[in-house]
């Protein structure tokens, strides 16, 4: 019996995992913090399996799991740290203006409030419907509208992203 749970697990977790630590990177920042809420979302699903197998939408329950320790985990934070994307050098024009504009991405998503943050990176980068993203979050449709227009509002609005993004479509 309780082989055939831990089969069940392990199947689920594989054909997730790279979604999962997709969507936790976006939130996250960085690729340790994403492995760490990622594997954190996991272990709270395994320890309660039973129930989250039973849930309508296993997926949606463990996203929900997700975000919740990624909000815990922003409340503990007293100092930030700060990615950068500028580098000392200037290296021949290979694409790295992509990592450039990634990284003022990420920046800008980082000044969005947690709400704003978790809603875009749901909505437009996991490419989630209003209603997902409202269930996910516990929250009304309406609210999710609210934040993501006033996130991307923002988004828009941020002169770093802008610039670089200016910079990446002139140099292609």
């Amino acid at each position: 019996m309780r082989e055939s749970v831990e089969a069940d697990f392990r199947s689920f977790m594989t054909s997730r995992w790279t979604r999962l630590l997709r969507t936790a990177y976006l939130l996250a920042g960085n690729h340790h913090d994403a492995e760490d809420l990622a594997q954190t979302a996991l272990t709270k699903a395994y320890c309660g399996w039973e129930r989250v197998r039973r849930a309508d939408d296993p997926d949606a329950y463990v996203w929900r799991i997700m975000i919740n320790v990624h909000r815990d985990r922003l409340r503990g934070i007293k100092l930030r740290e700060w990615l950068t994307s500028w580098l000392p050098e200037r290296a021949a024009a290979d694409g790295s203006e992509r990592v450039v504009v990634r990284g003022a991405l990420m920046q800008a998503l980082g000044r969005l409030s947690p709400k704003q943050r978790a809603v875009v990176v749901l909505r437009y980068l996991e490419d989630r419907s209003e209603t997902e993203v409202a269930a996910l979050l516990g929250m009304g449709v309406g609210t999710v509208r609210t934040h993501s227009a006033r996130g991307l509002r923002r988004l828009r609005e941020d002169s770093a992203l802008s610039e670089n993004i200016a910079r990446e479509v002139v140099t292609r």
